[in-house]
């Protein structure tokens, strides 16, 4: 017997013979049909499934409770307009699934073990709300990414794109991009590698959890001991690495960076992290003599520098610091990224490796990519190559030194009394407070929605008092708010400092 989809508009009278009544619409023009004896209703479609869904809801929500005896499968098929032995197999079926029960002579009952089920509402903390001025550090400003320029090296990229390229993606990371960002490093950071060298990766944590986390940790920091670490840095590498069972040993710092000298002391210590171009977030690079005594370090100690080179491309008032790769490829770990020079929503970085390190990397990635999108990929590299990166770094170099020299005029005018440093790089400045009064400041600036680091957040907790000591202020960065909303975020800033002492 077959089933033809019949509807009406919904009642709670028993319909007759499956007419609609005098005045209603005709039942092909309803998209529900209603049984009245139960107050089904059935969506459209299939009528064995919706029939079921029905019941099974009816069921769940506690309309039809335990016990409960059913009409007859032939009465629900006249009710609903469908064919018998449609309702008679939605019977069946739930019979078989638990949720009726049927007895000769009884009759179709609910389930008694069919009890109500309320769906646990899982509430959901609301996200906190958005500032009214968003001067923290980290990212560039959104509204600059270069969306045309992306996309038209997107569309390039695609085009010439070969087959494979769709599949399953190497761990290593596209040939294309690794290619390219070996010529760009060695001319834009002095960075001394070939494309066999380089493993593409989603970003630094990602990065640091290769190296260090996980059974196929390349430095597993229970067998190679600490970690040496600036005395002020990112508190969420720091999680990252005690999570992974690495312990983290300060560094101290002074004007001239990492007091690198300090490693010779610590026999337990082979790999040092650090920021050399831009010491985040302090400011200033790392001296030169001190550049060429720790990689002098990691030669004697057969031991490693992991340089992260966070925001190399941003010089503002002297020459770009090359990167400390380049005095010894095979006893430094080149860490970089694309997340302040264009967007961290790319998720795409890279590590430029010593020779020996390449496979065990390649190891703990896995037989495939997991990670960096490699049509990403394909449009990073098009987007180098065409001369694309170049300009939009040009462009947001002189952008973001547009920015810092309106902070820095801000203060002079309403602040005079608050030393900046940290100046002449990068995407953030330090605003230095007087003592004990960095709390106060940032409670002031979250009454008034301003969203600033205090510097003690930097600080590593087991940082030396005596050699680096706790100093109060603030990370200001200055390249997140578009550019309509700085100056009302400059002139928040302002209002939120204290007097002079």
């Amino acid at each position: 017997m077959t089933d033809t989809p019949v509807g009406h508009p919904r009642t709670h009278t028993r319909p007759t013979g499956g007419t609609p009544r005098t005045g209603t619409a005709p039942r092909a023009a309803t998209a529900r049909k209603t049984g009245s004896d139960l107050h089904l209703e059935l969506a459209a479609g299939g009528r064995r499934a919706a029939l079921m869904a029905a019941l099974r809801e009816a069921i769940r929500s506690g309309r039809l409770t335990p016990g409960t005896r059913l009409p007859p499968y032939r009465s629900l098929a006249a009710d609903l307009g469908i064919a018998r032995n449609t309702a008679a197999d939605a019977y069946a079926e739930l019979v078989a699934e638990g949720w009726l029960t049927a007895r000769q002579g009884s009759g179709t009952t609910v389930a008694e073990r069919a009890e109500p089920v309320t769906p646990a509402r899982t509430r959901r903390p609301s996200p906190p709300p958005r500032p009214a001025h968003d001067l923290r550090q980290g990212q560039p400003d959104a509204a600059s990414f270069p969306r045309a320029d992306w996309l038209a090296a997107g569309r390039r990229a695609l085009t010439a794109a070969p087959n494979e390229a769709f599949g399953p993606g190497d761990p290593q990371g596209r040939r294309e991009l690794r290619a390219v960002l070996a010529d760009y490093l060695a001319r834009a950071r002095g960075v001394r590698t070939d494309p066999d060298r380089i493993v593409v990766c989603s970003g630094f944590a990602h990065a640091l959890r290769l190296l260090f986390d996980g059974a196929g940790a390349v430095l597993p920091g229970r067998v190679d001991g600490p970690l040496a670490v600036e005395a002020y840095g990112l508190s969420f590498h720091r999680a990252l690495l005690t999570a992974a069972g690495v312990a983290t040993v300060p560094l101290s710092l002074d004007e001239n960076g990492a007091r690198v000298g300090e490693l010779t002391n610590r026999q337990d210590i082979g790999t040092a992290l650090l920021t050399p171009a831009h010491q985040f977030p302090t400011g200033g690079p790392l001296h030169a003599a001190r550049r060429a005594a720790v990689v002098d370090w990691a030669r004697g100690r057969g031991g490693l520098v992991l340089e992260d080179d966070y925001d190399g491309e941003f010089r503002y008032d002297r020459q770009p610091v090359g990167a400390v790769q380049g005095l010894d490829p095979e006893r430094v770990v080149y860490l970089g990224t694309v997340s302040k020079s264009l967007t961290p929503a790319l998720r795409l970085g890279w590590m430029v490796l010593p020779e020996h390190l390449v496979d065990r990397v390649l190891a703990a990635k896995g037989e495939r990519e997991a990670w960096a999108s490699a049509l990403d990929q394909l449009t990073l590299a098009e987007f180098i190559e065409s001369g694309g990166y170049d300009r939009h770094v040009r462009r947001m170099r002189r952008r973001y030194r547009d920015r810092r020299d309106q902070l820095v005029a801000a203060l002079a005018a309403r602040a005079p009394h608050i030393e900046v440093s940290g100046i002449a790089a990068g995407l953030h400045a330090v605003l230095r407070l007087a003592p004990g009064t960095e709390r106060s400041v940032l409670k002031a600036a979250a009454y008034r929605g301003l969203a600033v680091d205090g510097l003690a957040d930097y600080r590593h907790p087991l940082a030396d008092p005596d050699t680096t000591p706790a100093a109060d202020g603030l990370v200001v960065g200055y390249a997140t708010p578009p550019d309509h909303a700085y100056p009302a975020a400059l002139a928040a800033l302002c209002d939120i400092l204290p007097p002079p002492v």
